[in-house]
């Protein structure tokens, strides 16, 4: 029979451990916090322009830079992928649209790489965490490799959306409202932190608030694997495999229930990445999670598609099908095939190798794939006049 004591022990570790998931709940949401305040701030910098960058798409190419760009300026693949539906119900092609999509898809990884800065002052857990992030990097950047010279070739993208499109045809009177939860929970504590940033004069406000947020990630990412150290323990961590490390197929399910409630693709990939880091999921566990995100936040496009009205409104929800087919025939494609499977995984690793040996490569890598390199590719477009 248990004794008094014993009893009275199981308590106190039952409260303890309420605790500590509460302070985890408390550092998951000060993550999204931050990482909101990061998206703010870069908007805040570019003075808005980073939206007017949609100017710029004058072929396949600029469209899929712009993408990448925009989405990685914005933080929220969701934000551009509601724009481009706009943009075709305003007549954009569709030949440049898709392109664009695609690139949104690339530029959204940039959250859990930022994340992933938050281990970096341990070598083994920055490896895992970096390697975690830029497989989802590596994988996305693969697929528009793969499906883009084929889009542009055959064209299956915009056919099998178009098929799909006239079955869900949208009335003139569809109107069904976009909300995202996490956004609604963070808003606050941003936009009460850009408050008071713009005491700061100019741009230089949105500096500050990058600077600020990437701070956070690295207070909170540290904070955070001293408590899941404690936490995943037992049943606890054999419920998460359960859900997410089972299989590709579980972890491509997780991440896409987990994106499609939070609204967020970059929420999603954000919150396993310091679970990587600490060891509790590896690799190829979070891997297929974080393609299941990638399908999650195809909702966000087909909500504001079905919000769109007029004679364009079948075009707008093929593109926004168009995102969900791009991640869908990707997945299928690359994780079906052993060889093609693996080539994130090697990249990933390799690039978490070189970068646990020279921080610098990985300031060289964010910039140099996000901003730098595709800035420098819209640049020569216009100076060649494509």
């Amino acid at each position: 029979m248990p004794t008094i004591a014993s009893e009275s022990v199981n308590y106190n570790h039952t409260q303890s451990n309420l605790q500590r998931w509460f302070l985890v709940i408390i550092l998951i949401y000060a993550l999204l916090v931050a990482v909101g305040i990061i998206g703010d701030g870069f908007k805040i910098a570019t003075g808005g322009h980073a939206v007017q960058l949609f100017n710029f798409a004058s072929n396949p190419v600029v469209a899929l830079i712009i993408g990448i760009v925009a989405t990685a300026s914005i933080q929220s693949s969701s934000t551009v992928t509601s724009i481009i539906v706009g943009l075709v119900a305003g007549g954009m092609p569709l030949s440049i649209a898709i392109p664009m999509i695609m690139g949104a898809n690339v530029g959204t990884s940039l959250t859990s790489t930022i994340v992933s800065l938050g281990h970096i002052r341990n070598g083994d857990e920055f490896k895992r965490a970096f390697s975690a992030a830029t497989v989802h990097d590596s994988f996305n950047l693969l697929a528009v490799a793969i499906l883009l010279p084929v889009e542009l070739l055959f064209s299956p993208l915009e056919r099998v959306s178009g098929f799909f499109a006239t079955f869900f045809r949208v009335g003139a009177t569809a109107d069904v409202p976009g909300f995202n939860p996490i956004g609604f929970i963070v808003k606050p504590a941003t936009e009460a932190f850009a408050t008071f940033a713009s005491y700061i004069p100019g741009a230089w406000s949105g500096i500050f608030m990058i600077f600020a947020g990437i701070l956070l990630i690295l207070f909170v990412i540290k904070s955070i694997g001293k408590v899941l150290k404690k936490v995943m323990v037992g049943r606890a961590l054999q419920i998460m495999h359960r859900t997410i490390g089972r299989g590709p197929i579980s972890g491509i399910g997780a991440g896409g229930i987990i994106t499609i409630l939070v609204q967020s693709s970059s929420t999603t990939t954000a919150l396993i990445v310091p679970m990587a880091g600490n060891g509790i999921f590896t690799l190829r566990q979070v891997y297929p999670f974080t393609l299941g995100g990638n399908l999650g936040t195809t909702v966000t496009a087909l909500l504001a598609a079905v919000s769109v009205t007029g004679p364009l409104a079948v075009l707008a929800l093929q593109i926004a099908l168009v995102h969900l087919f791009f991640n869908l025939f990707a997945i299928i494609l690359i994780y079906s095939i052993p060889f093609l499977r693996d080539i994130p995984v090697f990249i990933a690793e390799n690039l978490s190798s070189l970068a646990q040996r020279r921080k610098v490569y990985v300031f060289v890598y964010i910039f140099g794939v996000f901003f730098v390199g595709p800035l420098s590719i819209i640049a020569l477009t216009r100076l060649m006049g494509m």
